[in-house]
This record gives C-alpha cells, structure tokens and sequence, in this order.
C-alpha cells in the first residue's frame, strides 16, 4: 500500500458515522463524537457548568447527565462514547430532577448567584442554569468551603472564591489554552481551592494576564476588575465585534460599551485568528481610547515654540512642507516611517506607500513586527 493510499483509508476510518436513537429519533453521528457534541448538534439542552468546548472533557459537574438503555444509572454525556444502536433520553424528568438537585447544591455555598455580566464571558451560566430549573440557593444551606483572596493587588483580575464552584475551567485553560499551569489547586474535598504557586498573588506566578480563566469562569468568582469599575455607569452593556488593533495577528474581539464608553475588551470565541483567547494587551489594554490626556485635535508649533491647536489642513499643510525641506537639505533616506500597530491595516499599507514611492526609500517599519 502507497503512502497516499495508507493516509486516504486512515482519513476514512476518521470520518466513520453511524446511528444511534436520540430522544426517539435516529440520529446519525461520527465515531469518536461524546453523547454531549451530539445532543448539541441536534439542539437538545443538556446543560454543564464544567465544559468548555476548547479544553479536554472533564465531567465534574455531572450536569450533562443523560439516560442511556441498559446501563442502569444516568451518565455525563461530555465523557461518554456515542456509540451505535445507543438509546439516548436527554431531558427525562428524573434526569432534570437530578440537575434541579444537584444545581440546589453547587449553589448552596456561592454567596450570591445573580452576578453582574461585566465579570466575565461566561460569567452568567450558573445565573442561567438556576432560573431554567427554579433551583432554590437555601435547600442545602449550610458551611462554605470558597475563601476568596480579594486582597491580591493585581490590576486586572479579581480572585473572588466565595463564588467559586469547582469546575476547574480555569485550571484547565490555562494549561491547554495558554500553557502556563499558573492556576492549580490545593486541598482535598471540602477543603479545595484554587491557587498559584505557593498561595501567593497573581503577580508573583506564571500568570501572563491573558484573561482566560476570567472568560471560562461560569460564575464570575474570577473576574475582569477594569470592567468591573463601570457597573454603576448606567445603561445596558452592548457589544461590537472588530479586530484588536495590538499587532499582526488580527484577534476577534468584543468591545464592550454603555452609552458611549468603552467598559471592556472581551476575546470572540469564533474569531478565526484567536478562538476565544487574547493576550493581556488585547483584553486589558483600552483605556487609551478615552484617556483624558488623548490628542483630540491637530496641534502645530507656533513662533512661540508652543504647541497650538490647528484645523486639520494647517496640520497637513504643515507637515507637508516639513518633509519636502528635510528632503531636499538632507536627501531622500532623512525621512523613516513607523506604522503603529494599533491603526489598521490601510494606514499601514498607506505610510509604506508614502515612503517607498513618495521618497524612493525602504526606510519603513511597523511597530507590531517583532
């Protein structure tokens, strides 16, 4: 067998599918696929609070629990095999019984379960997830196990444990996603916490600030602490999808707004470049949109030596004429360009253009390069 041969049957034996009964229906599916990635294909609500479709399947939470015939108890769909001839049942009413419990009981030690949306992406699915099964916070009442460390003075992420469910979704994505194991956790059982190294502060690990564990969070105990400080700014939180403007990379992100203040950053999870992640950069760095000291309007040197305000002709105008001299006292390589990388790709292309044909130079670069 040739070498395309051998690589063609593998590729086939990877697209396999078969059927399997879901909810009464005959549903076909690819092998290798969990009962979970099938219930969502077919748009049956299985919920979870510990997945998170770009890490490892995890069954923590035990939420996607789903009946399968002949095996005698429900099983987390996340982990399981679809497997063909399977009987599924995806939302039988001792199946969302056993959600309803279980929900009664994650929530029982959160301090609070209506959180504001401005901690985080996913910051509302337990919110969520209680108002679907009318799941009540006092069932279970009793002690709490989180201990929150809001004492850790880095600028961006608010370590809030009291609201803290165990689903390792931080932990696992910064593993898998990032790579920097920053997160871990200490403890057994009641006793289990989230931490960095050696129960210290954020700044002092391996943590880069990317803000992931902010954004897989389903209860917002990690939080976005700049976004945080606008939640008494009034007005409904709206989002509009554009391309972080850091460097070359083109991230998809949601700028999050109230009114006309920009209040967040946030990664798109089906942007094409990024897939849910951002480095600290494009997910903390926007306040110089609106800082109080950004050039608003042209300024010239007058006689006087001062910087005046000008129209935007008498900038060009002026600027102009200063390129111009410099080219004929000093030649054609006295001029150098650097783009910046937070303007978009046509100024880039436009200052690159200016230089090269307008002073027959290759004296151009960008600061995003590197």
């Amino acid at each position: 067998m040739t070498t395309l041969e051998s690589s063609t049957t593998k590729d086939t034996a990877a697209t396999q599918t078969a059927t399997l009964t879901l909810d009464g229906a005959t549903v076909e599916f690819t092998i290798g696929e969990t009962l979970y990635e099938v219930c969502q294909r077919e748009q049956r609500h299985v919920p979870t609070l510990c997945y998170d479709d770009r890490l490892d399947a995890f069954g923590a939470c035990r939420l996607c629990v789903v009946e399968v015939e002949g095996i005698r108890n429900p099983v987390a769909s996340c982990t399981t095999n679809a497997t063909a001839g399977m009987v599924v049942r995806s939302n039988p009413a001792k199946v969302d019984k056993f959600r309803k419990t279980l929900l009664e009981m994650v929530a029982s030690e959160n301090r609070e379960v209506d959180v504001d949306p401005l901690r985080g992406h996913a910051s509302q699915e337990l919110t969520a997830l209680m108002d679907r099964y009318d799941a009540r916070r006092d069932r279970f009442r009793g002690k709490q196990s989180g201990k929150s460390k809001l004492d850790d003075s880095n600028p961006f992420l608010l370590r809030d444990y009291d609201l803290c469910i165990s689903c390792y979704r931080c932990v696992r994505v910064c593993a898998e996603q990032e790579g920097d194991y920053a997160i871990s956790v200490k403890g057994r059982g009641f006793s289990t916490q989230i931490t960095v190294e050696f129960d210290g502060d954020l700044e002092n690990s391996s943590c880069t600030f990317c803000g992931q564990c902010v954004q897989t969070c389903p209860t917002g105990a990690l939080a976005d602490k700049k976004s945080l400080r606008a939640v008494d700014v009034p007005g409904e939180i709206e989002l509009t999808r554009t391309v972080c403007p850091y460097c070359g990379v083109g991230c998809s992100i949601d700028l999050m707004t109230k009114g006309d203040r920009i209040v967040g950053s946030r990664p798109a999870m089906d942007g094409p470049a990024n897939k849910g992640s951002l480095c600290v950069k494009g997910q903390f760095a926007f306040d110089f949109i609106q800082h109080e000291e950004r050039l608003k309007q042209p300024l010239v040197r007058g006689e006087d030596g001062q910087l005046h305000e000008a129209t935007w002709d008498e900038a060009l105008d002026r600027a102009a004429r200063g390129f111009l001299e410099a080219k004929a006292k000093y030649g054609r390589k006295s001029v150098y360009a650097i783009a910046s990388g937070r303007a978009p790709h046509e100024a880039a292309y436009a200052t690159q253009k200016f230089v090269r044909v307008g002073f027959m130079s290759n004296y151009v670069d960008n600061c995003s390069r590197s």
